[in-house]
C-alpha cells in the first residue's frame, strides 16, 4: 500500500509541474499565443456600457477533448 502512496504522489508532484508550466507559457504568450484560444466560434461574449460577460464554450469542449485524449494514451499500457 505504501508504495501506491508515493507513485500517486509523484504522479501529482509531476502533474502540478506540468500544469504550473503551461500557465507560465499562457501569460508570456498571452498576446501571440495560441490565436484562436477563447475566440472559437460558440464562446459566448456579452457586452454592455460597463460591464462585459465572458464564458469560452466552445474552447472548454476543445481543451476538455485534447486532455481527455491525451489522459486516455497516458493510462493506457
Amino acid at each position: 500500500m505504501p508504495d501506491i502512496i508515493q507513485q500517486t504522489a509523484k504522479l501529482l508532484i509531476v502533474f502540478g509541474i506540468i500544469i504550473a508550466a503551461l500557465g507560465a507559457l499562457l501569460l508570456l504568450f498571452k498576446n501571440s499565443g495560441i490565436p484562436f484560444l477563447g475566440k472559437l466560434p460558440g464562446d459566448i461574449v456579452i457586452q454592455k456600457k460597463n460591464f462585459t460577460f465572458y464564458f469560452p464554450v466552445a474552447t472548454s469542449i476543445l481543451l476538455s477533448i485534447i486532455l481527455s485524449l491525451i489522459f486516455y494514451f497516458i493510462s493506457r499500457k
